[in-house]
């Protein structure tokens, strides 16, 4: 009887054991298998930073075209090197690489003007930036627009930093035939609007008292010590001296000890669309780390270009570049860790990536998933931006130390002129159908949808953009993946689900066999023994 049992009780643990083994087991293997509910699965969030809150009107500003508060010049305007006076003959390799000069041929041809309409009405370009000189190379084409910087002469028509002369260049320079560099649209109109400068900062100095009886300025008298020189840089004790005055590739709004905000480039959007150009131009943004959130003064950016889209105008805007500031977007594209505006405002604005001669995207072109086309951006020729000269720059000053010209900011202009010449041979296009003609017919890169986060829809292809039959102007349906016949056998498109399941289930039972098994067997030899 204790035999029989001692056989019983070990039967029950041998049935036991293995039921524990097998529960076991199939609760390993269980989790990988079966899919957690809805409501045990954590949520995701796939827009991240990559998508702005929605527009607030209300958020536009009112245009004072007017300084936000009072600038000083402190650092003397951009230069001519009267010491390597060297004449650029050559065309810039970015000219070449757009075919620019038939373009400019197409252009003559069926239009009868390179940025002209039909009529005879020149395609007006608005460039936001340090001002413009009037380049000879310009021919009278530039139009005072505002100054948001000081109150002096005509507004916008003074470049104290050389960048905006610089940007306008690109768009609209028409020079002689023995000179390869051209505008993109050499027959456009440019209104100029000085935003920012890094060469004037807030004037916090007190308000020099007035002069004792008697001894006021006289008018025609002689100029003091210490009043600007030559080549407008002051010599003397606190006057301006010159320096640097292109320090990096961009603009960059809210520096400290400059002049330029978001909330007077949100009004000069609106200055300029209340001007009824038809493209703008913005090489100047801003950059700061993403926290999910956004400030007033791009709420008040936001609904500017908002404001510029829906009268009708194109706005072009460089993506920005690397700086100690700005950080580059890696990882995750709907989680950027920096945010540059305008671009951010992709609904309305486009944004350009900067490509060097290779062909591939500029190590200093900040990426995002705003980024529109992309455009050469690095060795760079245009007017020599400085006051009085007549010629054509190709270095600019970087940190105390010469450089060749590159940015993000020399690849916006080349968009905007495009836009330009769009407009005049697309009269009837919308600015957004224009948007949509340049990144339809861009060199798309070979990635899904046929963007990405570096290049966007690609670099453009000017002489595309003006000839392209664009299905969705002519009504057609775009293109769609079609399955071609073929005699192939059709694909083997089992669904391997089961199969899995099944085979892990299985392995699962196997494995508990088996060690059923082996604690039976350890059980035997156990009474045996």
């Amino acid at each position: 009887m204790s035999s029989r049992g001692s056989r019983v009780r070990s039967s029950g643990l041998v049935k036991r054991t293995s039921a524990l083994l097998l529960t076991a087991t199939i609760g390993a293997v269980g989790p990988g298998l079966v899919p957690l509910p809805a409501s045990a699965q954590e949520s995701q969030d796939t827009t991240g930073y990559a998508t702005p809150p929605n527009v607030d009107p209300s958020r536009r500003p009112a245009d004072t075209a007017a300084p936000d508060e009072n600038y000083a010049q402190e650092v003397g305007c951009v230069e001519r090197d009267v010491s390597n006076n060297v004449p650029l003959r050559n065309a810039p390799w970015g000219q070449q690489y757009l075919r620019v000069d038939e373009v400019h041929q197409l252009m003559q041809n069926t239009v009868g003007s390179v940025g002209r309409f039909r009529d005879g009405r020149p395609v007006q370009v608005a460039v936001i930036d340090t001002g413009v000189t009037a380049h000879p190379f310009f021919q009278g084409r530039v139009q005072p627009g505002a100054d948001y910087v000081a109150n002096k002469g005509q507004p916008g028509m003074e470049d104290c930093d050389g960048h905006g002369t610089e940007v306008a260049g690109i768009i609209g320079a028409n020079t002689p035939p023995e000179i390869g560099f051209k505008g993109m649209a050499p027959d456009v109109q440019i209104v100029s609007i000085r935003q920012s400068s890094q060469n004037y900062a807030p004037d916090d100095s007190p308000e020099p008292p007035p002069p004792p009886p008697g001894q006021e300025e006289q008018p025609g008298g002689e100029q003091q010590p210490g009043g600007e020189g030559e080549n407008g840089g002051g010599t003397g004790a606190g006057q301006p001296s010159t320096g640097p005055s292109q320090d990096g590739g961009g603009r960059t709004q809210e520096d400290e000890g400059a002049a330029g905000t978001l909330h007077t480039l949100a009004q000069a959007v609106v200055n300029a669309t209340d001007k009824g150009v038809d493209v703008i131009n913005i090489s100047i943004n801003n950059c700061r780390p993403a926290d999910g959130n956004i400030t007033t003064g791009e709420q008040e950016l936001q609904a500017a270009v908002n404001y510029a889209a829906n009268n009708d105008i194109v706005v072009v805007s460089a993506a920005g570049n690397l700086s100690d500031r700005c950080a580059q977007n890696t990882g995750d594209p709907n989680r950027p860790n920096t945010i540059v505006t305008p671009p951010w405002f992709s609904e309305d604005v486009l944004s350009v990536a900067a490509i060097d001669e290779t062909g591939g995207v500029a190590d200093f072109s900040i990426h995002g998933p705003w980024v529109s086309v992309a455009a050469p951006g690095t060795d760079i020729i245009s007017l020599d931006p400085a006051e009085g000269s007549d010629g054509l720059a190709n270095l600019t000053i970087e940190n105390g130390e010469t450089r060749a010209i590159q940015g993000t900011s020399f690849a916006a202009p080349y968009v905007s002129g495009l836009a330009a010449l769009v407009r005049a041979k697309y009269p009837h296009l919308s600015a957004r159908e224009v948007i949509n003609r340049i990144t339809s017919t861009a060199q798309h890169p070979a990635a899904p949808g046929g963007r990405d986060n570096f290049v966007g829809y690609g670099v453009i292809d000017p002489m595309a953009a003006l000839t392209a039959i664009v299905p969705e102007e002519e009504g057609i349906q775009p293109a769609s993946p079609v399955a071609l016949p073929s005699d192939m056998p059709p694909p083997d498109n089992r669904n391997w689900t089961p199969v899995i399941v099944a085979l892990a289930g299985s392995g699962g039972a196997l494995m508990a066999l088996l060690i059923t098994l082996f604690v039976v067997h350890t059980i035997r030899r156990n009474r045996t023994t």
